[in-house]
């Protein structure tokens, strides 16, 4: 017999027994709870220390700081043709609070357009230095000469860095180390000159240069506080300096954020399918799993309190050869002490394991909440896939102190609040509408602060696509 007449044989057959499909009918049938592709492990709202705030403002205070500016700055690109927006001229320090819109407007039409190329020398030790060079695009190095008149490389710049601004405040100023375009490059170039001239007819650029140029560096400790006057190792009866400890006249405050939604449930649905999940609950639980995937999104990207727009610049540092390296990484730590965690992109932990192997290191592990977490130098990195990756596969790393003790970065939130299920979490029954459908307001308060700023540090533009 074929097989296809042995089929229409057993199909002819008359059936004897209860079918499957019949059987599920009366069956219970076991079932997950429901699942969620989104939930990560949100390792930052889990490591960071959370702090109570009352009134819902945190004020950090800190000494007085004469060390302003050194921010990143933002172009504007129209074809071949790369601009500098007028206000970002304010990032750099000798321009910082300056608001004369107009005066910004001329100084940004006077910045003029070149492109290096990679290899060559931008500006060169011991030369005067009389102009100031915006980077739009590219990488270059500050280059030294170390102990044994060997070049050495002191530092990597990227895309919206600047150099050269002390060109603006004095007219002797040289070159104190060489600047080597390491790629292609795209600068503006803001001459001495330039600004010179339009501060002669601009009164007010003139006076704020002059107060720029007023600001003593002998006032200042290394890090652009206002120096406490100290003696020590005198003798006999000298006359011993007088001092106090100045604060910042308007310290940043930072003001609880706030994520929200309107959960909506219909009656019949509550009410009759409660067996044997509850549908309330379940619903609940994947709107607060929403909730707190976007709480950690915006405790790391918010542009007012998110860790990579609230790292100073003088602690971001640029990969010194695009992928991130064990050198970058000992580097990032070197910046602040007592680092207690890094956190990268799942594809930035990967590129790092892979510059790891082709040098025959191994990382250490340590065991976290029953996962296997790798670490450097015995700081353990964390994944977080809310760190962005750009269309050029480019992503950054960030290393942290945490806790107030440390001077660190911390949490914030409001614990006590109205209907709380959770610390800073509530939900609040909002009563049932015409249509029979029941609402509940569920609510998320948070923020983040930086206490000092070397607590938290970025390591920038890590190539996260590069294999070879």
């Amino acid at each position: 017999m074929s097989v296809g007449e042995e089929i229409r044989t057993e199909q002819s057959r008359p059936q004897q027994s209860l079918g499957t499909a019949a059987a599920r009918n009366l069956a219970t049938t076991t079932k997950s709870a429901p699942q969620m592709q989104e939930i990560s492990s949100r390792w930052l709202l889990r490591m960071l220390p959370w702090v109570d705030v009352q009134g819902g403002t945190y004020r950090v205070n800190r000494r007085l700081t004469y060390a302003v500016g050194d921010g990143r700055i933002t172009f504007v690109k129209t074809g071949d043709r790369v601009e500098v927006i007028p206000a970002e001229l304010g990032e750099l320090p000798v321009l910082r609070d300056y608001e004369d819109h107009d005066v910004l407007s001329e100084l940004a039409q006077r910045c003029r357009q070149r492109e290096i190329g990679a290899g060559r020398v931008i500006a060169s030790f011991g030369n005067p230095c009389d102009e100031v060079y915006l980077l739009a695009h590219g990488r270059v190095e500050k280059v030294g000469t170390g102990p044994y008149g060997d070049d050495q490389v002191l530092g990597v710049l990227a895309d919206g860095a600047h150099f050269g601004e002390q060109a603006l405040l004095d007219p002797d100023a040289i070159w104190e180390y060489t600047v080597r375009a390491d790629t292609a490059c795209t600068v503006l170039v803001l001459s001495r000159q330039d600004v010179e001239q339009i501060a002669e007819r601009a009164e007010s650029l003139r006076e704020h240069l002059r107060r720029r140029r007023s600001i003593p560096g002998q006032r200042t400790n290394p890090y652009g506080e206002k120096a406490v006057e100290l003696s020590a190792g005198h003798s006999g009866e000298p006359d011993i300096p007088h001092t106090f400890v100045d604060y910042e006249p308007g310290p940043w405050e930072y003001e609880l954020s706030i994520a929200q939604t309107v959960l909506r449930i219909h009656t019949r649905v509550a009410d009759l399918y409660n067996h044997p999940m509850n549908q309330t609950e379940q619903q609940l639980r994947l709107t607060i799993e929403a909730l707190k995937e976007r709480q950690e999104h915006e405790l790391i990207n918010n542009p007012e309190f998110g860790l990579l727009h609230n790292c100073e610049y003088d602690q971001r540092i640029q990969p010194h050869d695009g992928v991130p390296g064990p050198d970058d990484m000992d580097e990032l730590l070197s910046r602040r002490r007592g680092t207690k965690l890094f956190l990268a992109h799942p594809r930035a932990i990967a590129a790092f394991g892979r510059e790891l192997n082709k040098r025959g290191l191994v990382p250490e592990t340590l065991d976290i909440a029953g996962n296997r977490i790798p670490t450097w130098r015995g700081v353990p990195i964390f994944p977080c896939n809310k760190i962005p990756v750009t269309e050029a596969r480019t992503s950054s790393i960030i290393a942290m102190r945490t806790g107030e003790e440390d001077q660190g970065v911390i949490g914030l939130r409001a614990q006590g609040i109205p209907d709380e299920i959770e610390p800073s979490l509530s939900v609040r029954f909002m009563g049932i509408n015409e249509q029979a459908i029941i609402k509940y307001l569920v609510t998320a308060y948070y923020s983040a602060a930086v206490l000092v700023p070397d607590a938290l540090g970025v390591l920038e533009n890590v190539e996260v696509g590069r294999w070879r």
